[in-house]
Order: structure tokens, then C-alpha cells, then sequence
């Protein structure tokens, strides 16, 4: 069966949000997940579409790509056909060949996951291992403990304060009121949380988006970030807390997280909010 390049266009993302929710399962490699999807859509449903590319064959999909950036591929590959040898190579020469619509000339950076045959191939056309990222996991089998400060899901009426911690924790974001319900319009946000830590003070000083992926699933912590005015008082570790505990009440069976690795403070952060750290990842690059 022929391997089908796509972009799916706006009516044919849930299909690629439902493929993606049900690859995620315990022991999986650090992956594309929905709740990519769900933060990239702040965007709009529109740029959302046209960021996604999508492999079929016989009109099953079984590899998703988001491109974060123009030069930035996020791939996942469906769990049966990690190492499918005809797919890698398909996939392979579309990233490869800008006239294809995937990445275009130059630097550029893939995303897959651990073990599929595509990163093989793509070391083997003289693709090198990018900056290391760290992801991290915490189970939720057990009982999540209180975050010890006070926890608010941000609804369409607190959209505002959400969107000023964002924009105070992360120097170059642009989040606004706008993109928030943008991005809480998208299908996949009907199974996510945003949540906002105020300290005793009544300050907002801490904001987490969750998503699952659905009952017995891992669930995304995406993005953490903790407002420049009010940091070192822990209450990164409390905000992260919430967000497992959140996860916990959506049913996602474990929380994960990735960061850069020379991200050393947010490594810390998660590990002190009970999160275990895995084998460090790499993207693969390509070019100067």
C-alpha cells in the first residue's frame, strides 16, 4: 500500500487528535502528544492545521508531525510501526526534500521518538544528535499531596490572569486573553486545566496548562512557568504539584514533562514535586 503524505486542514484534525490519543500508553518513549496540539492551537484552528502533517496508508494514519516551528518537526510514529521499514523510508525523503511541504532548506530539527527506525535512518544520511531534553514522570497510581497554596482552574473569567503570568514567566511569550480562548475553543482543551498558584498574599504567581489524553493514559504538563517577580519561593514545586493532582482528577494514569536539560532549575523544579527523571533525549538536526 502506498505511503500518503497529508495535510489534513481544519476538518480533519480531531482525526489526527484521536490517533495521537490513543498512542499514548504507559512505557512509551517521550512523544508528540494531543496536549501538543492543544497548546500549539492558541494559534487558531487554522495555523494548527497547517502545521500538521500526516502519513496514511490504506486510510490509516500512522505517523503525525507538528511543526512547532518552520524548521522544527515534532514526530510520532503509531506504536506497530516504530520500526516499520517501508514508513521510515517514506518518511524519511519527505523530510529531506523541501519541495515536499515538510521542512524546508537548511538547519532544521526532527523530534521522533526513541527507537524508531526513522532516527536510525536519518543518523545514517548524516543527521547529528541535537541539545539534550530531559523528560520526567510521576506516577499517579497513589495519592497526590496537597500543593500548600492555593489553586484556581482559570475559566474564561480569570483568562486575563493566566495570561499575565504566562507572559510574566516566559520573556518571549505573546499570550494574551485572545489566545486563550483560541486556544480553550480546540477540541483537545475539553480535556485539559489551566491552573494559576496565588501565594498569601493574593499575588498570582504560578500557571500550568494540564492535558490528558484521556482514562488510564499519561497526561502533558504544557508549558510550567512560574512569574519573574515571585520565583525562588517554590512555587514551581507547588504549581507543579497541582498539576499532577489535576491530572490525577482527568484519570491519566502517570504526569510527564520535558525540558531542556540545561534547563538545570526546572529539572530540579519537577523532581522536587515528586516527578522521576528518564533517559535524556535528543532531537536530530540537520545542517549548520
Amino acid at each position: 500500500m502506498a505511503i500518503v503524505l497529508g495535510t489534513p486542514g481544519v476538518d480533519g484534525l480531531s482525526q489526527a487528535e484521536g490517533v495521537l490519543r490513543e498512542w499514548q500508553y504507559e512505557g512509551a518513549p517521550m512523544q508528540l502528544h494531543p496536549g501538543d496540539l492543544g497548546w500549539f492551537w492558541r494559534l487558531g484552528a487554522e495555523a494548527t492545521a497547517a502545521a500538521v502533517r500526516t502519513w496514511s496508508r490504506d486510510g490509516r494514519i500512522v505517523a503525525v508531525g507538528l511543526l512547532d516551528s518552520p524548521g522544527l518537526l515534532r514526530l510520532t510514529i503509531a506504536p506497530d510501526a516504530q520500526r516499520d521499514e517501508r514508513l521510515a523510508q517514506q518518511v524519511v525523503a519527505d523530510v529531506t526534500e523541501p519541495e515536499r511541504g515538510v521542512l524546508p532548506e537548511g538547519r532544521v530539527n526532527i523530534d521522533a521518538p526513541r527507537g524508531a527506525l526513522v532516527q536510525d535512518l536519518l543518523f545514517q544520511d548524516g543527521w547529528n544528535a541535537a541539545d539534550p531534553w530531559t523528560p520526567l514522570r510521576r506516577d499517579l497510581t497513589e495519592p497526590v499531596e496537597d500543593p500548600g497554596v492555593r489553586i484556581e482552574v482559570a475559566g474564561p473569567e480569570q483568562a486575563h490572569v493566566f495570561a499575565a503570568v504566562q507572559r510574566a514567566a516566559f520573556d518571549r511569550s505573546r499570550f494574551t486573553d485572545e489566545r486563550w480562548h483560541t486556544m480553550a475553543a480546540g477540541s483537545p482543551f475539553a480535556d485539559a486545566r489551566c491552573l494559576v498558584a496565588y501565594d498569601d498574599k493574593d499575588n498570582a504567581v504560578a500557571a500550568v496548562t494540564v492535558w490528558s489524553a484521556g482514562p488510564g493514559r499519561p497526561g502533558l504538563l504544557e508549558p510550567m512557568g512560574v512569574h519573574r517577580e515571585h520565583r525562588r519561593h517554590g512555587h514551581g514545586k507547588s504549581i507543579t504539584v497541582a498539576a499532577a493532582a489535576a491530572l490525577q482528577e482527568l484519570g491519566s494514569s502517570s504526569a510527564l514533562v520535558c525540558t531542556p536539560s540545561s534547563n538545570v532549575a526546572a529539572v530540579a523544579t519537577y523532581k522536587s514535586a515528586g516527578f522521576q527523571q528518564r533517559a535524556v533525549v535528543r532531537d536530530l538536526c540537520r545542517g549548520d
